[in-house]
């Protein structure tokens, strides 16, 4: 048998110290608390595609993998009405009402003549969330000290804290209370950025290395019908598209966008309008403030053409009608030169605005006739809306275009089923591990596992330990490693998280403070080089001895967020064929690493990846 486990029990001497995990669990009984490591299967496993629809986030863009590669990431979107309400009135009336205004005997009712004026495409970048550990409103990255409201992050005599009071603003030392007319907060405010990635910025050491950077946007009109139910199932499931369909090749007419974009981290603010009645200066006032993202001008004639034009007609009818009329649009990013660029957005933050022009009938006053003004008036389309409950309307779809996997990676993932020396994560259209405790014989594996109950053991804790291949990391630059795996039940998809005895650090401004028992987080030595992962498995591991549970095949993905634990399909041969249930986080994290496997020759022991039992018997 491929892989014969060994049972590799490190029973302490009498005369170590041993630390007396679950101190107690045995009341009253003299009990010995030892440590068993056994052997873990494991073997890598292509993902030949990942399922990318009905995602929380979505990538653009490209990214240089040192280790895997190049990835080409293209969003396609359906556009969506508000609220999904059809037929849509642009102006005062409809197309029907307008079209008898000459003959209805109503001085109300004008030909409206509705022209487009501009077209406003809004994609908020994704923030890097609570954080502001000192509460002086400087987000930590960059905050001169995030833990000192009293610092001075703009070096203007003014602590961030006491500018932050004064509404004026703590990261411009020109921000400061003037004679001519300072109104408090009307500045645009400065945000820390979040899900930017490009393997070229890594170690440039700058605060936010990615501000003013350029990259070309570019944005298409598809003929790609996305369907949102499959016909294959009867219209009873919803349809499932993936990471290497061609959708991007469907390409209609020129492109509405494609030009040179500036990354920047300060919102958008529109002024108040100066009012020449008086004396006060109105457009020191904001009206307006959005988020930083690409905030770009599409082409007016395509608007014009399918939506303004089409007032009253069937393709603007409801919203399935209009899904099939405008199919969608694409969405890909060009970063400038050598560079890449990756970015992950939420389409459902994300909305069209149309501002148009149409004829406007004002009534005179003390009975004088009326007029006909031309007035301006916005529509907003949306590209993905989320429910209340949380639910995602609208389909859009990310393409991944890989570059073929180096000839040595490739090699090893395509031995699928041996015991693997070294293991292989990449997110998205990548590779994972399938990954079996004590032994891949089920036989042998029962036989272990009879024999830990049969010696009456209380386990304590329950450890995987995944050390990283520094040296493969090392060869290469510019490596981002992902800062957390994430262990699952391919058997039903889900995690080996327990929520009743989870620890979270509510404070910490991102994911990794979330189930710290669970952990899988990298661990790092003072370089900053990541050195190893450990995954808790306590739970799982008693509910196999305890309960009798089953000892299931487990999965070894990536996450860019533990707390979402949803998973979507991914194929895992040539044909497209067979299916696996691949972590939905997993598939929107463009990162890699290589770790240490079971296979490992005696002298890299130490690096082994092992399943640690420390445990309690009674004397």
């Amino acid at each position: 048998v491929v892989g014969m486990v060994l049972l590799l029990i490190t029973m302490a001497s009498c005369e170590e110290e041993l630390t007396t995990l679950g101190e107690g669990v045995i009341g009253g009984e003299p009990f010995d608390t030892d440590v068993a490591e056994y052997e873990v299967f494991a073997f890598n496993q292509r993902l030949t595609a990942v399922q990318t629809n009905r995602m929380p986030v979505y990538q653009v863009g490209v990214y240089n993998d040192p280790i895997y590669g190049r990835r080409e990431a293209i969003v396609t979107t359906q556009l969506t009405f508000p609220e999904l309400n059809g037929n849509p009135t642009f102006g005062n009336f409809n197309q029907a009402t307008e079209n008898i205004a000459d003959s209805d005997d109503d001085d109300n009712t004008v030909e409206e003549d509705e022209t487009v004026k501009e077209v406003i495409l809004y994609i908020p970048y994704l923030q890097v969330p609570n954080s502001d550990t000192d509460g002086d409103e400087v987000p930590d990255e960059l905050d001169a000290d995030p833990n000192n409201a009293n610092s001075d992050s703009d070096d203007d005599g003014v602590s961030d804290i006491e500018e932050t009071r004064q509404g004026s603003n703590p990261l411009d030392s020109s921000s400061i209370p003037t004679a001519d007319g300072f109104v408090g907060n009307s500045f645009a405010r400065t945000f820390a950025l979040d899900s930017i990635f490009s393997s070229t910025f890594i170690n440039s050491g700058q605060q936010d290395p990615f501000v003013g950077k350029e990259f070309t946007f570019k944005v298409e009109q598809s003929s790609y019908f996305l369907r949102d139910l499959d016909p294959t199932q009867g219209f009873n499931d919803a349809q499932a598209y993936f990471s290497n369909e061609n959708i991007p090749t469907f390409v209609q007419g020129t492109p509405l966008f494609d030009e040179k974009v500036t990354i920047d981290n300060k919102e958008f603010i529109t002024r108040q309008e100066d009012n020449p009645d008086t004396d006060e200066i109105d457009t020191l006032s904001i009206a307006t403030r959005l988020p930083p993202g690409i905030r770009v001008a599409l082409d007016t004639t395509f608007f014009q053409k399918h939506l303004l034009d089409m007032e009253d007609s069937f393709e603007l009818l409801n919203q399935s009608n209009f899904s099939d009329f405008i199919r969608g649009l694409h969405f890909s990013i060009i970063p400038a030169g050598d560079e890449d660029l990756m970015i992950l957005f939420d389409l459902t933050q994300a909305n069209i605005t149309i501002t148009y022009e149409f004829n406007d009938f004002i009534p005179g006053e003390d009975g004088s006739a009326g007029t006909v003004e031309t007035v301006e008036r916005d529509f907003t389309l949306n590209l993905l809306q989320r429910t209340d409950q949380g639910a995602v309307i609208g389909n859009a779809v990310n393409t991944f275009i890989d570059d073929p996997l180096p000839s040595d990676i490739a090699s090893q993932l395509g031995n699928s089923g041996i015991n693997a020396d070294r293991l292989y994560l990449k997110g998205g259209s990548g590779s994972f591990t399938r990954i079996k405790l004590f032994n891949q014989d089920d036989g042998v594996a029962a036989s272990i596992i009879s024999n830990i109950k049969a010696n009456n053991w209380v386990i304590n804790e329950a450890n995987l330990v995944f050390h990283v291949d520094r040296d493969a990391l090392n060869n290469v630059n510019g490596t981002i490693e992902p800062p957390r795996l994430y262990l699952y039940n391919l058997e039903t998809g889900n995690a080996l998280i327990d929520l009743s005895t989870e620890v979270s650090n509510n404070q910490s401004p991102s994911s990794l403070g979330q189930y710290q028992n669970y952990d899988g987080i990298l661990r790092q030595k003072t370089n900053g080089e990541g050195m190893s992962y450990t995954v808790r498995i306590t739970d799982y591991l008693n509910d196999i001895i305890v309960r009798d549970s089953t000892n299931a095949s487990l999965g070894l993905s990536l996450t860019s967020d533990v707390r979402i634990p949803g998973t979507l399909n991914a194929k895992v041969d040539a044909m497209n064929t067979a299916d696996v249930p691949i972590p939905v986080m997993h598939t929107v994290n463009p990162f890699g690493t290589i770790l240490f496997g079971n296979n490992l020759l005696p002298e890299d022991e130490d690096k082994r990846l092992k399943l640690q039992i420390f445990y309690t018997t009674a004397n």
